[in-house]
């Protein structure tokens, strides 16, 4: 279905495809991947995803690579959209502060549940 991110789809092509980059633009990959990385690292802190920290290294990771050795594998939805405010944070930050400011509650609030949900053996 289209529209509809699977679990063997790319990471870093699908949160590319979330920035509104196409998957054959790879000038800025160096970037997206870092700040990517840098996320999953918040979120192994949170207690989210795998036992140890997960990290990409291009196209070849794919969303059920994040969840093979996870805590628990509910509700990956929330983890895609939390990596996406984050990285459009990161790399493309909005100009207006309404809009800035609105992203940085929704990235708390994703956190928090993110958290509560781990904390319960409940998340991802």
């Amino acid at each position: 279905m289209e529209g509809v991110i699977e679990l063997e789809d790319s990471i870093l092509d699908t949160l590319k495809k979330m920035l509104g980059l196409d998957k054959e633009f790879t000038a800025y990959d160096v970037d997206i991947i870092t700040n990517i990385n840098s996320i999953f690292m918040t979120l192994h802190q949170l207690g989210v995803g795998p036992t140890d920290v997960f990290s990409i290294t291009g196209s070849d990771e794919v969303w059920s690579s994040f969840l093979a050795n996870a805590r628990t594998t509910n509700d990956l939805n929330a983890v895609k959209s939390y990596m996406y405010l984050r990285l459009r944070l990161l790399f493309d930050p909005p100009s207006s502060s309404y809009v800035l400011n609105s992203m940085d509650s929704q990235i708390k609030e994703y956190e928090w549940r993110l958290q509560v949900q781990a904390e319960r053996g409940e998340g991802v």
